[in-house]
């Protein structure tokens, strides 16, 4: 498989499907995959993402145009825990997608946001410093939250991750991550983003079981659908 700085790439494929599709799916998947066990009782969790992006919006451009060469920062944050903060990057390179990350702190985050970022530079992480050019070269910056209800399920023959994005709210240009009241939109209540994400191949099996009536193959994401309202 390609490699990127040492990394292995994964597959991922996206797809829009309503909830009952969702309903359908999730009642034949848990027979033969298991629940992601960091979910909480009702087998979901609670995501909030930052993301990074400029005043001429360079990385939702080169998402709606499709590069095959993309990196999108962002600062995640599980059910609004901000002692466990991470910074990611993500990167796409032709099919394959590559994820980097480190831990940062909250007031960290908070000086990112308010533009102190002169400490970066030298910081002994390589992705807070690739940040730091990022930020300095093309003035990107932390520019909107978006949330969203995850239920995933694993199957380790393949590294198959099945997951099930819903409920996605935005905060508009709202960069306050931090802030568990801040005010969030729901964009479209009736969609949910499937994404299926496996190494080399996805097993028979699987394959047989995401089979459902009408779904669209896309290059969906949760920061461009959240941008589609603000």
């Amino acid at each position: 498989m390609s490699s990127l700085t040492g990394l292995k790439g994964r597959r991922e494929l996206k797809h829009e499907i309503s909830k009952m599709d969702c309903y359908l799916l999730r009642n034949k998947l848990k027979h033969y995959m298991d629940l992601d066990p960091h979910a909480n009782s009702k087998g979901t969790y609670l995501i909030r993402s930052v993301y990074f992006d400029n005043f001429d919006n360079k990385v939702l451009t080169q998402k709606k145009e499709g590069f095959y060469e993309r990196d999108k920062f962002r600062v995640r944050l599980y059910d609004l825990n901000t002692s466990y903060m991470n910074l990611e990057k993500k990167s796409k390179r032709n099919n394959l997608t590559y994820k980097q990350n480190c831990r940062i702190t909250a007031a960290e985050y908070e000086q990112m946001r308010s533009g102190h970022i002169d400490w970066m530079e030298f910081d002994s992480r390589p992705l807070i410093q690739e940040l730091y050019y990022q930020m300095s070269l093309y003035q990107i910056k932390p520019i909107t939250v978006v949330d969203y209800e995850r239920e995933v399920f694993i199957y380790k023959y393949g590294n198959v991750r099945v997951t099930f994005d819903s409920s996605i709210k935005t905060s508009f240009r709202n960069n306050d991550v931090l802030n568990p009241d801040l005010a969030m939109v729901e964009t479209n209540s009736d969609i949910v983003i499937l994404e299926v994400k496996f190494d080399e191949y996805i097993p028979t099996i699987i394959k047989q079981l995401l089979q459902v009536g009408d779904r669209r193959l896309g290059t969906y994401s949760k920061y461009q659908i959240s941008r589609m309202y603000g």
